[in-house]
């Protein structure tokens, strides 16, 4: 296929090699045009991982780390890992494990504590961190509140990014606050699986055309992602991973050649500091 003259970033997709395609999906993106990529680690327990403590996510972190030096390694651009806990974990440990709210909460931010080391040494680019897009009891919600300010104070003392999986919604501007109030700009707070238009956080726009049809149009920075889940039994889940550079195509064919530099050079560099133009290499 013809060549993109643009680097292509899928902002938030998952690689399993144990129960997915791993690098075959790599590759996809790759022949279609993609260039990088944001890998977040599966929730934990999707890799065996049933935590009691902070330091038993390292294994899901280090597992992560490794699929993502193998997909660097067949990008022309490059991968990298934003690590973190999946705030859908409160609700098993609570409801199937018997952990209190405030049990659950410790755990959690311990986890978020190690994922936080490997962006300290230089080996996760950012944090994830969230609260459950379901309804939850209240002691579970403010919880789940607790983690993700936990993430903003490590993302401020780091001066990373974090990634956040939430309800659904256009107005997240409480939550950006609570982040600038922990130091970290409201930039670098980034709403993964938004739609076209919200305030607040920087949207990871769902690259559904009508989503990124509002995004150009609205003209703010935004990112795209597939959170493509790479799960054999759920194939293309959410979004395959050609989608992202098979909707790069549309929009340049479509004249919005400056929303595609927005989503994957000028904004990729203001949240994350990443240069996808310099790290491409062949």
């Amino acid at each position: 296929m013809e060549a993109l003259d643009t680097p292509v970033l899928d902002n938030h997709l998952h690689l399993d090699p144990r129960h997915g395609r791993g690098i075959d999906a790599v590759d996809d993106f790759r022949r279609l045009g993609g260039t990088h990529l944001l890998v977040v680690n599966k929730p934990s327990w999707h890799l065996d991982v049933e935590a009691s403590e902070g330091e038993d996510f390292r294994a899901v972190f280090e597992e992560t780390i490794t699929t993502v030096e193998e997909a660097s390694e067949a990008l022309p651009g490059r991968a990298w890992p934003v690590l973190g806990v999946h705030p859908g974990l409160v609700s098993r440990l609570v409801d199937e494990r018997d952990f209190s709210p405030a049990e659950a909460r410790d755990l959690m931010q311990a986890g978020l504590d190690v994922a936080a080391e490997y962006v300290r040494a230089g080996d996760a680019l950012a944090l994830k961190s969230g609260r459950p897009h379901y309804d939850v009891p209240d002691a579970v919600w403010e919880a789940s509140n607790d983690v993700m300010r936990h993430a903003f104070s490590l993302g401020a003392e780091l001066d990373c990014a974090v990634q956040l999986h939430t309800e659904a919604s256009d107005d997240l501007t409480a939550v950006a606050a609570w982040a600038e109030d922990a130091g970290i700009p409201r930039k670098k707070v980034v709403k993964h699986y938004a739609g076209g238009r919200l305030a607040g956080p920087t949207p990871s726009v769902m690259s559904e055309k009508d989503r990124l049809e509002t995004a150009v149009e609205r003209g703010e920075p935004f990112l795209m992602e597939t959170d493509f889940v790479d799960d054999a039994d759920r194939p293309g889940a959410v979004l395959g991973p050609k989608t992202v550079p098979r909707r790069v195509r549309w929009m340049l064919d479509e004249g919005w050649e400056d929303a595609v530099e927005t989503a994957h050079v000028e904004t990729p560099k203001d949240v994350y500091g990443i240069d996808t133009r310099a790290t491409l290499s062949r």
